[in-house]
């Protein structure tokens, strides 16, 4: 599966809860700070679209976004 997260930079207060509950670990947290002094994750790549930062984050940061799977038995056509 094709996965990407956005990341709400802005309303993030660095609370940290996603980087521990991502199983790729493909989150840490900035050096940079956001408006409000906080730092913020980073995503790197690798994300599965498990859903479990957003599921987890208390302020709605992220938004996962999954590529749909072909259908079991088609095949790409050229």
């Amino acid at each position: 599966v094709q996965a990407t997260v956005t990341i709400d930079i802005e309303r993030c207060k660095g609370c940290m809860l996603c980087i521990p509950v991502c199983p790729p670990r493909v989150l840490a947290m900035s050096d940079a700070v956001n408006r409000k002094g906080y730092r913020y994750p980073l995503l790197e790549d690798g994300c599965t679209g498990c859903e479990l930062c957003a599921k987890v984050c208390p302020d709605f940061c992220f938004e996962v976004f999954r590529a749909p799977r072909a259908p079991r038995g088609a095949e790409a056509t050229p």
